[in-house]
């Protein structure tokens, strides 16, 4: 095998496919990434054996063939090589790496050990352009839980329905939900839950002006996105009713400002912890919103904000640091917070055209 390759190219592609690369498994050769060239392309694959990739690249392929190299070992030379053409020649169970000045010799595994990338059979597919998905799940993947013991939470629900795609996410003290219409989809209904670090390691392709498309098998999903195919297993389960938990009417709702909420936010954190919750304070007579914090032995921060504000009085306390990853995901000038009581969830809602809430569970005060 030899070939010839763009360095940054080949970089771009090993920090996609490195993700796929196996750190506990007992087969060795699940820590390699194949190169298997032939044609005017060279593919890179690895797997953990439920989570694979697939990279496809442009190459000057001069001897087809096939690889294994170690995954993070040859990430690490790529990385530091100069910004030159690359070539990679095997031979004799070493791969040879040269480009420019620099030459590196690796020892390579049996290719014929590793696993084939698996052929799925799909059975319904939907595709969504690139920008819109990737603003989508940095939407909600903050809000993604991280406890194993309930597997169904540490993924997103995905819904097409009635030509409105919706991405939902909670883990049981915030739920997100954001929502586009796709009027020009041709899928029909679509529901799933998928993992939701492996939508990340999707939206974290560089931008571009594609689709992604996602299809479901039986038990696993199937995602593409330009010249990379990514496999995961499926979440089985029910996903929770979230929508019994979203208000019909608020108490109070006040209209405020997000970079200067935000900001207000930011600081009265500084004297906030799991002791210390963030109070607001909605006034109808002065139309501001107060924020409080008061950390015994620490001392109080106070904000005040002016808005616009309907309703009654109301008070809540929130989690700060919940209250900053759901303003963090509003990209809109201006937020509704929306309250019924100090024992019910608030929710922050982002100003039309952008669809977007963000459920939060009160402290108590």
């Amino acid at each position: 095998m030899k070939f010839t390759i763009n360095k940054t190219e080949l970089q771009n592609a090993l920090s996609v496919v490195l993700k796929g690369v196996s750190t506990r498994s007992t087969l060795p050769v699940l820590s390699g990434i194949m190169l298997d060239a032939s044609g005017d392309e060279v593919v890179l694959q690895s797997t953990d054996l439920e989570y694979s990739v697939k990279y496809i690249l442009p190459a000057l392929v001069d001897e087809p063939g096939k690889t294994v190299v170690p995954g993070k070992l040859f990430n690490d030379i790529v990385k530091n090589l100069a910004d030159a053409a690359v070539c990679i020649q095997e031979s004799d169970n070493t791969a040879h790496i040269t480009c420019d000045t620099s030459s590196f010799s690796v020892r390579t595994l049996n290719y014929e050990d590793f696993p084939g990338f698996p052929h799925v059979e799909t059975d319904s597919e939907l595709e969504i352009p690139f920008i819109q998905f990737q603003d989508m799940v940095r939407r909600v993947s903050r809000v993604v839980s991280r406890d194993e013991s309930r597997a169904i939470l540490t993924g997103v629900l995905i819904t097409l329905e009635e030509h409105v795609l919706r991405m939902v996410a909670t883990d049981s003290y915030r739920l997100a939900i954001t929502e586009i219409p796709m009027p020009d989809s041709a899928a029909e209904d679509f529901e799933a839950v998928i993992l939701g670090n492996f939508l990340n390691e999707i939206a974290a392709l560089p931008r571009n002006e594609g689709n992604v498309s996602i299809a479901l098998a039986e038990n696993q999903i199937v995602a593409k996105c330009g010249p990379v195919t990514f496999i995961n297993r499926r979440i089985e389960g029910n996903y929770p009713n979230y929508k019994q938990l979203l208000p019909n009417t608020y108490t109070s709702r006040a209209q405020i400002d997000v970079k200067e909420l935000a900001a207000s936010v930011k600081r009265a954190a500084l004297l906030s912890s799991s002791t210390a919750p963030m109070r607001f304070d909605l006034n109808i007579a002065s139309q501001t919103t107060q924020i409080t914090v008061s950390a015994p032995d620490v001392g109080t921060a106070q904000e005040t904000i002016v808005c616009q504000i309907e309703g009654e009085d109301m008070q809540i306390a929130f989690n700060s640091s919940y209250v900053q990853d759901g303003l963090s995901a509003i990209s809109g000038e201006k937020v509704y917070l929306e309250v019924q009581s100090d024992m019910k969830p608030g929710i922050l809602r982002a100003e039309e055209p952008e669809n977007y809430l963000y459920l939060i569970m009160p402290v108590r005060i």
